[in-house]
């Protein structure tokens, strides 16, 4: 009986075990379930607190007003200039803690890597502001360098080091030089090659001339110092000039008839014009130097940079090989040093002229090449080069403002407007030179004007040349060239001052309503351009035909199941 009894309750045991496991399974799941439902509450509740920051609740409507606009950029996520700005204040401060974790106290205020990247995010945001009232960006950071430079209290740049303003800012000339050679065609080039000569000479030559005398007259500067003057004002300046036309261009404006080819191509010579007469006004003035070796080396100059550019473009048609994995990382970089060697070797070995020329004309003949392979489609290494010129932009344009010490101004010669009145009978005479240079041309009256207009930004040249002469009558201890010098130096600063920001101006206003756009080319005349011709664009016309019918047929077979629908078939 016993046995029977113990029997019966292990079996009741046993029995009662499945029943535990379900209520237990059946508690976890309540549990769950009141997990979800708590969850989902939650999500609930955050949605509606949410609902009223998110962008996507409030789609800004196509038309929308400025305080709608205004008022969007500050929904969540962030996106549009919100986002732009907040991408900029988490790099900025990731780069800033980075940099005073490597190198300490350079980094910190007062070293030379704060200021640069002050400068850096100032002129970005001073470019940026200004590119929203629809004026080039240049603009901005050329005014936001010039305050840096010199407004007291905030003049992070007044004492940077001399070293990381010239690498910088030859680094960024490199990669303008490029971005303009990788864009300059070589069928206008071809066809205006003469009147690049012109453009490049006559206008330069004839400022100088006026300014020489102007001086001479006008504040009583000798003939010698009058005409160095004139060599030092009547450069054109490539860094405001080529970013403004590359602009244009990207926009269609002047490519049929290569107005930017010519003016960008015209440019680099005139720089080697302008630095070859002011060498030799120089050495006769300070006796410095072989006076008939400083005449030959501007065309030697000129034949060296466009030799060295002609070599390097050829060895990129086939160095690095076409097979890499990595080919337009390595064309990149190969066309990038080819150039930076260019731009510092010729300053290292005292031939200035030839490196900006050879750094146009690496890219110009490399893309001669490349073009083919593309076939019509842009070549992606311009992307990369318009990358490094979007973060080296700011650089360029605030150290040239920064440059701009307004505290080295004569006030004899600013006080009076003597200064201004000379430099404006200059820019008077080179804009009508300017404007009779490329008559005999296809040039309409309208891009005439438009090339004198662009005829005038100043900028480079002037900071780099402006205070040579000072500092060598500083350097010789003689009183009167020091006087001299610094009315030279006055009127470089002041030419900066008027020309590069009305130059730029004057640009990107008048070149949309002086120059013809090109419009985009359809399918047809880029297959007729890039490949087999006619042929190919039969074939294309053919194939739409083809689609055409099979469309044709689609709606057809439509209508007949509409139809059996309605029958009931």
């Amino acid at each position: 009986m016993k046995s029977d009894q113990e029997n019966s309750t292990v079996v009741a045991n046993g029995a009662g075990f499945p029943q535990i496991e379900f209520e237990l399974v059946q508690d976890q799941e309540a549990e769950e379930t009141d997990g979800i439902k708590k969850c989902a509450g939650l999500q609930s509740c955050f949605e509606k607190c949410t609902h009223p920051c998110l962008a996507s609740s409030h789609p800004l409507p196509h038309n929308a007003n400025c305080p709608s606009r205004f008022l969007d950029n500050f929904l969540c996520p962030p996106h549009s200039r919100m986002g732009a700005i907040i991408f900029m204040i988490l790099i900025t401060a990731s780069i800033w803690a980075t940099l005073v974790s490597v190198t300490g106290d350079t980094a910190l205020p007062g070293g030379n890597l704060f200021a640069l990247l002050v400068l850096f995010v100032a002129c970005w945001c001073g470019g940026y502001l200004v590119r929203l009232i629809r004026l080039p960006p240049l603009l901005g950071m050329l005014v936001v360098g010039g305050m840096l430079g010199n407004v007291p209290y905030i003049d992070v740049a007044k004492n940077m080091d001399r070293a990381y303003i010239f690498s910088l800012r030859q680094i960024a000339l490199t990669i303008i030089l490029t971005r303009a050679g990788l864009g300059l065609d070589p069928k206008a080039l071809r066809r205006l090659s003469f009147v690049v000569v012109r453009l490049a000479f006559l206008p330069c030559l004839t400022e100088t001339i006026v300014d020489g005398i102007a001086g001479h007259l006008i504040l009583g500067i000798p003939w010698q110092w009058g005409f160095m003057l004139g060599f030092v004002i009547s450069a054109v300046s490539p860094a405001v000039i080529v970013p403004s036309l590359l602009g244009l261009g990207e926009r269609g404006y002047g490519l049929e008839k290569g107005i930017p080819t010519l003016v960008i191509a015209a440019a680099s010579i005139d720089d080697v014009l302008a630095i070859t007469g002011f060498g030799v006004l120089l050495g006769i003035t300070f006796s410095i130097g072989d006076i008939v070796w400083t005449l030959f080396k501007g065309p030697l100059e000129v034949i060296v940079g466009t030799t060295y550019g002609i070599v390097g473009g050829i060895i990129l048609w086939y160095i690095p090989q076409k097979t890499s994995k990595h080919l337009h990382l390595f064309r990149s970089a190969l066309l990038m040093a080819l150039g930076l060697m260019a731009i510092f070797g010729s300053i290292k070995m005292h031939w200035a002229g030839a490196g900006p020329l050879a750094a146009l004309t690496v890219p110009f003949v490399a893309a001669i090449r490349w073009r083919t392979e593309f076939k019509g489609q842009q070549d992606p290494i311009e992307d990369v080069v318009g990358v490094l010129w979007m973060l080296f932009q700011p650089f360029l344009f605030g150290l040239i403002g920064s440059e701009v010490k307004v505290s080295s101004l004569d006030g004899q010669v600013v006080g009076n407007w003597l200064g201004i009145a000379v430099l404006t009978i200059g820019l008077i005479a080179r804009v009508l030179v300017s404007f009779l240079a490329v008559f005999f041309t296809n040039l309409n009256f309208k891009e005439r004007f438009f090339i004198a207009m662009a005829w005038l930004p100043k900028a480079t040249v002037q900071a780099a040349i402006g205070t040579v002469a000072l500092d060598l009558a500083m350097k010789n201890n003689d009183k009167d060239s020091e006087e001299l010098g610094k009315k030279v130096l006055t009127l470089a600063v002041l030419s900066i001052l008027l020309t590069a920001p009305l130059g730029s101006l004057l640009i990107s206003i008048s070149g949309p309503l002086l120059l013809e756009r090109q419009d985009s080319p359809t399918v047809e005349e880029e297959i007729s351009k890039t490949s087999l011709g006619k042929q190919e664009v039969k074939d294309w016309e053919m194939l739409n035909t083809s689609n055409e019918d099979e469309r044709e047929l689609r709606e057809e077979e439509k209508e007949l199941r509409a139809e059996e629908g309605d029958t009931g078939v």
